[in-house]
């Protein structure tokens, strides 16, 4: 996949293609993995390409080096854009951060050192957030002009709630990874130089179910969260029952009855 110029797409260390677990790393270490048109470009083809490759279980979103996950938008390249430049370029983001979002497997974001901005309305979209105990987060925009636009907002308040949410957006403080644990940001914490090798451990139990289950499950969780219960719920039990006409319902109840593990089809 690829070659790209601004990030990699790889198995995870240790791990053969086979097991289906990838890492995208985003790749300009020099400029603390910030984020500019070529990388918005590069992470739509590579979020596409990944969506359509069924071996693929988990993937895990991270940066290159250990300064940052990402700075978020280059602001170098930003500098005396035009507002239509600008908003095309956003438009960019906002198609990738969604894409993160709806994608349709498991996807951990691994963050070592700094995420701001955009790089923290990516960790955000993720499903979950593995971050080393050293990384810190913020979002500044509203310093500089603007205000949040890749869904870190909504985001923040879904997991922190509202006041703590709108704290952190008007006052644009860092934070760190323990206070972002405490405040339901960030799930897993790890020691500094290990968050991906944390998250690629929460992978493999990922991998351990079936793949058409973790789908399922994850869509139900995802836009259940956004309705009321008995909406929500109508979702869950729609997917549970697609799940019982699936081979791999049987192969799961099989393997549980021989004591074995399960050879999931993903049918």
């Amino acid at each position: 996949m690829g070659p790209y110029e601004t990030l990699r797409v790889e198995p995870a260390a240790g791990t053969s293609p086979e097991d289906g677990l990838r890492c995208l790393v985003l790749d300009r270490p020099e400029v603390m993995n910030a984020m500019n048109t070529q990388m918005f470009v590069e992470l739509r083809a590579a979020l596409h390409a990944l969506a359509y490759d069924d071996s693929l279980r988990v993937l895990i979103v991270t940066g290159a080096g250990d300064r940052a996950f990402s700075a978020g938008g280059d602001l170098k390249q930003r500098h005396g854009m035009t507002d239509h430049q600008w908003r095309r370029q956003h438009q960019l983001a906002e198609e990738v951060l969604l894409a993160v979002k709806d994608f349709p497997v498991p996807v951990i974001a691994a963050v070592e050192g700094h995420a701001h901005g955009g790089g923290c309305e990516l960790a955000l979209m993720c499903d979950w957030i593995v971050a080393s105990r050293s990384a810190q987060f913020s979002l500044p925009e509203v310093r500089r002009g603007i205000m949040p636009g890749g869904g870190g907002i909504q985001n923040l308040v879904r997991a922190a709630g509202h006041r703590r949410a709108k704290q952190l957006l008007l006052t644009a403080r860092r934070f760190s990874a323990e206070e972002a644990a405490l405040w339901g940001i960030v799930t897993t914490l790890a020691e500094p130089g290990d968050a991906l090798a944390a998250a690629l451990l929460e992978a493999r139990e990922v991998a351990l179910a079936a793949p058409l289950a973790a789908h399922y499950a994850k869509v139900a969780a995802t836009r259940g969260g956004e309705v009321d219960f008995h909406t929500g719920y109508t979702l869950d039990i729609a997917a549970y029952n697609v799940l019982v006409s699936s081979l791999d319902r049987q192969e799961g109840v099989r393997a549980f009855n021989e004591k074995r593990r399960p050879r999931w089809s993903g049918t």
